[in-house]
């Protein structure tokens, strides 16, 4: 049985987060950087057949978007100083 679950959370630098995250993606996992009734959206795919390795895929996922978007975040205030 194939398993898929999609995380999608909204940004402010949508781009810089799918980016930073997606270096750190399985092979299982596609992650995509859209914008979607005007806010920007960070989407992630992850496939797979069991569900505890889907689970602890996405609770990695998770620390890792948390520290992307701090550090986009950080970037794109040093970005607006100059």
């Amino acid at each position: 049985m194939k398993i898929t679950g999609i995380i999608r959370t909204v940004h402010d630098t949508p781009e810089c987060v799918a980016a930073s995250v997606a270096a750190d993606n399985l092979s299982e996992m596609v992650t995509c950087a859209t914008f979607h009734e005007g806010a920007g959206v960070v989407e992630t795919t992850i496939t797979g057949t069991k569900i505890r390795s889907i689970i602890a895929s996405m609770d990695d996922y998770l620390s890792n978007l948390t520290v992307a978007e701090e550090l986009c975040k950080q970037s794109s205030d040093k970005g607006s100083e100059h």
